[in-house]
């Protein structure tokens, strides 16, 4: 599947060795783990059939959102966006859900 960072810290997290952001090595390895998995599904089912993922939808004023456990406290929020070529998983964040 087609993935687009939201922001410069996220796509230096997956593609710098060293770079941290300030995150655990257990969450860096998680968030990048989490990544090539996005790349390898052909679309969101792929990752609802994931269980381990937990993907789910957000609800409220996040409804359009969704988010993958990156352990017990940390999540990566995502968008799903439509396009003429299929759909674009947009990585917004990585929050603590604790």
């Amino acid at each position: 599947m087609k993935h687009i960072f939201a922001s410069k810290k996220l796509q230096r997290l997956y593609s710098e060795k060293d770079y941290s952001a300030g995150y655990s090595h257990e969450i860096v390895k998680a968030f990048r783990k989490r990544v090539q998995q996005i790349a390898a599904a052909r679309d969101e089912r792929d990752l609802y059939a994931l269980k381990s993922l937990h993907f789910e939808k957000l609800k409220g004023s996040r409804s359009h959102q969704r988010s993958i456990r990156l352990d017990k406290q940390y999540r990566l929020i995502l968008e799903i966006q439509r396009d003429a070529g299929g759909n674009v998983m947009i990585l917004i964040d990585i929050e603590d859900y604790h």
